[in-house]
């Protein structure tokens, strides 16, 4: 039986298109800072991605600077100077910022100070929506990108990180997005490439992937594709938490993502429900890490305020456009097959 993936979040796999324009740019053999035809034919395919990908964010293709990823992205923006985060934020964006904002048991956050503040557009693991302050200085919208509609110009952000994998597109190329007028210096100095804000010859390739990626997210977003996954969440909440009565949904409260599922099991630890899901050829993820061997519990959950022995509990199930509704009841059929063993063996 083929496996189902439900686990876009952390990567969606990479789309036919994405595919194509990434083999058509092998062939491009220039550098796109070279001055002779082959370069200039190297250069007109880096800049005709950098504008399809800014007219999928609503942005400049002046405000487009290609980077490794989003971490790449993340540490640009944020080592311009001291900011202030949340703990629901990427380790990328905690690693840089001092983690202090406060965190609603909805996973909603406060930003008292928004020029030396990040905050994400949407959270990976719960799928709650934040409302952006103006004046932020930077926002995490990784995740939103291809998933809602959003336009950078239209953002209270100075500057935002996105990645192409998110969306269909390779691993290893993502893009800090800049406001006109946004003063950024440059952390990787050299050639002065990408307007001098991140030197190194440009990945051509990935980056035509990456826009492919991109034109064929905008594509999906406007033919209203993302409703038929909201559909699909919604049925697989709905059938999980009738299973099982001490099963919660986060954040259902308040707006998330359309393909975002996290869930909270009393005392059935996440690593294990991955492990158990994966060996019936499911693939989710867990709100807590495993490191060394231990499990630790969600820092995302515990900020907003679910206690460590729950937060350990946390399960993330993510959706795409190309998931079957059938693909979402085995799930939920193991799932609860699982579940009630776990609660048999409990009782005994």
């Amino acid at each position: 039986m083929a496996r189902v993936y439900l686990d876009h979040n952390a990567t969606m796999p990479l789309r036919e298109d994405a595919r194509a324009a990434m083999i058509a740019a092998m062939d491009v053999v220039g550098n796109p800072s070279s001055v002779h035809e082959e370069g200039r034919a190297a250069k007109a395919v880096l800049e005709k991605a950098r504008e399809d990908i800014a007219d999928a964010l609503g942005a400049s293709s002046l405000d487009i600077v290609f980077t490794s990823g989003s971490t790449e992205a993340v540490s640009l923006a944020l080592s311009q100077g001291e900011f202030y985060c949340a703990d629901i934020e990427h380790d990328a964006v905690a690693a840089r910022c001092e983690a202090s904002l406060p965190v609603d048991q909805n996973g909603l956050v406060s930003v008292p100070n928004p020029k030396q503040s990040a905050l994400q557009l949407a959270n990976g693991e719960t799928g709650v929506l934040q409302d952006l302050p103006d004046g932020l200085w930077f926002s995490d919208i990784t995740q939103a990108f291809g998933k809602m509609p959003l336009a950078f110009n239209w953002l209270p952000a100075q500057t935002a990180a996105v990645s192409a994998h998110k969306i269909g597109g390779p691993k290893g190329i993502g893009a800090l997005i800049i406001k006109h007028g946004t003063d950024i210096l440059a952390q990787i100095k050299g050639g002065g490439q990408e307007m001098g804000r991140r030197s190194g010859t440009e990945n051509v390739i990935a980056i035509a992937g990456f826009a492919a990626a991109a034109k064929a997210a905008k594509r999906d977003l406007d033919n209203g594709i993302w409703d038929e996954v909201v559909e699909l969440r919604d049925f697989l909440e709905e059938a999980i938490v009738q299973s099982s009565e001490d099963t919660t949904c986060v954040g259902q409260a308040v707006p998330r993502l359309p393909n975002t599922t996290c869930l909270i099991s009393s005392d059935w630890q996440g690593e294990l429900q991955v492990m158990q899901m994966d060996l019936d050829g499911i693939a989710v993820s867990a709100g807590s890490a495993c490191s060394s061997g231990k499990v630790r519990a969600s820092r995302v959950l515990m900020a907003m305020g679910i206690e460590a022995e729950h937060a350990a509990c946390g399960l993330r199930v993510s959706l795409a456009p190309m998931t079957k509704k059938e693909d979402v009841e085995r799930f939920v059929d193991r799932w609860s097959v699982k579940k009630h063993k776990m609660g048999l063996r409990r009782a005994g």
